[in-house]
């Protein structure tokens, strides 16, 4: 049964601060009860921002996936969702995978920043209403998209596991766009050297060019070891 918009309260949690004022007016002017949550100016962990979150009392959390400082929004999903709280995520990201991350963290639903402001009016009513707001085979291809790209970037941190200490030095280099005789004259080595080692992560990371070897790693989100 639907609680008087009055009664609910609504709490943004949003970067962005043209877009959050605007959400704020426009369920503001809905009659709902909102606030917006004021972001840390440093790094926190998520569960002194989830503290500080739950201390409103949301009944709905609008959340973004970006939150500037404090980085990925995800990891404030499944806190707020455990304790019965609608979390709609509503980001600027296409990643659909990323999205399906969300939803199996136990959000509600995910909107696009690019939808029209009454589609995310809508989903707040229909949520106060007790209403479904994501169909379940949507729901299921998006968490469908995660573990399928949980399952890749498990098989490529195998292969770059297999790199040796000096291979991932090398592929360090690279990724800083550094040629093979750059990587050669700041390792006193050769280029022929060099070359060896560049041919043997092509193989352990079954690509065919640093460029492929080069996006695998950004991909994995890999850290070089090089300085």
């Amino acid at each position: 049964m639907a609680s008087s918009r009055s009664q609910v309260r609504v709490v943004i949690v949003e970067d962005h601060v043209l877009f959050a004022e605007s959400l704020e007016l426009a369920l503001s002017v809905e009659g709902y009860d909102v606030r917006r949550l004021t972001l840390p100016t440093e790094p926190c962990s998520p569960g002194t921002l989830v503290a500080g979150i739950l201390r409103q009392h949301p009944r709905i959390v609008l959340l973004d996936f970006d939150l500037g400082r404090f980085g990925d929004g995800v990891r404030l999903v499944e806190p707020l969702a455990k304790v019965g709280t609608d979390v709609v995520v509503v980001t600027a990201a296409t990643d659909e995978a990323r999205w399906g991350q969300a939803l199996r963290h136990g959000a509600r639903t995910v909107l696009s920043k690019s939808q029209p402001l009454n589609d995310i009016l809508g989903t707040v009513r229909r949520l106060n209403q007790g209403l479904s707001v994501l169909d379940v085979h949507e729901r299921e291809k998006l968490i469908r998209l995660w573990h399928q790209r949980r399952h890749e970037i498990a098989d490529l941190q195998t292969k770059i596991d297999l790199l040796t200490a000096r291979e991932s030095q090398v592929l360090g280099h690279l990724m800083r766009g550094r040629t093979v005789h750059e990587i050669a004259t700041s390792s006193v080595v050769s280029e022929a050297t060099v070359r060896t080692q560049v041919k043997a992560i092509l193989a352990k990371l079954e690509v065919s060019s640093q460029i492929a070897a080069v996006g695998l790693a950004h991909r994995l989100g890999w850290k070089s070891p090089v300085a």
